[in-house]
């Protein structure tokens, strides 16, 4: 028991000496792979904030940025009124970094995952076209003038009927094989990269990469923030879209900040 004492009052102490030389103790701690948790689902939206600055929230007059809740430990997302949707951002911006989140979204809403975003939503978009004629994880210029677009299969009209397309990153998955790759009753992972300014973005679904673009300008400031989108499509008081275990793993220079 003495020993036991000793041991914690020294942990205390050593606590207490960081603090007194300015060593900030982080306040959430990375996993294995670096990645740190952004939304777990038993915070509420702590550290995100909605947005009805972008174009998607006009039908508004831009009053409000869709519909935005927590159920279920996930995030959920909806058209508010008819035609009006919006962003969700987090607070913090973000330079180089990878964020990976699962969905379980239904298909019919256009949604994105935005990539060092403005207030406004231009950014760099992780395409969730959860559609038919839609793409996941297409880069996408938004509110850039459409430039880039690059995607390398498009949904039929059913979400496990797919159509191959040219594009500079072959499609990973045959045709034939999506229904096997992507169950959409249970929770998907998929993800992105953002390094450098011209930069490079890099997408996966479930671990394999499908996309990968290096611009040839710089569009946006070197730091942005990380957001979801709710669009159109899709009825709006049943579907929605719904997003979960949000990680985020800082690259680059502010690696460990």
């Amino acid at each position: 028991m003495l020993f036991l004492r000793t041991v914690l009052g020294c942990a205390v102490r050593a606590c207490f000496l960081l603090a007194l030389c300015g060593v900030a103790m982080p306040a959430v701690a990375a996993d294995a792979d670096g990645f740190e948790t952004i939304f777990a689902g038993n915070d509420g939206l702590k550290g995100w904030h909605v947005s009805a600055q972008s174009g998607h929230s006009n039908a508004s007059g831009k009053k409000s940025g869709g519909k935005w809740v927590v159920e279920d430990g996930a995030i959920s997302g909806s058209q508010d009124i008819p035609g009006n949707g919006g962003i969700i951002l987090t607070d913090r911006e973000y330079g180089d970094f990878e964020v990976r989140l699962e969905m379980k979204n239904d298909f019919g809403p256009d949604s994105g995952l935005f990539l060092r975003s403005t207030e406004d939503g231009r950014c760099y978009q992780a395409m969730i076209d959860y559609h038919a004629d839609g793409n996941l994880m297409g880069v996408y210029g938004e509110g850039l003038g459409g430039n880039p677009h690059l995607r390398n299969f498009s949904f039929l009209d059913t979400v496990d009927k797919i159509r191959a397309q040219d594009a500079p990153v072959a499609l990973p998955v045959e045709p034939k094989e999506w229904q096997a790759f992507w169950n959409p009753s249970e929770w998907n992972e998929v993800g992105a990269r953002i390094v450098g300014n011209p930069p490079t973005v890099t997408t996966f679904i479930r671990g394999k990469k499908f996309m990968e673009y290096t611009d040839t300008q710089k569009r946006l400031p070197d730091t942005g923030r990380i957001g979801l989108q709710v669009h159109g499509g899709g009825d709006f008081t049943k579907q929605f879209v719904r997003y979960r275990n949000i990680r985020v793993k800082v690259l680059g220079p502010d690696a460990g900040k």
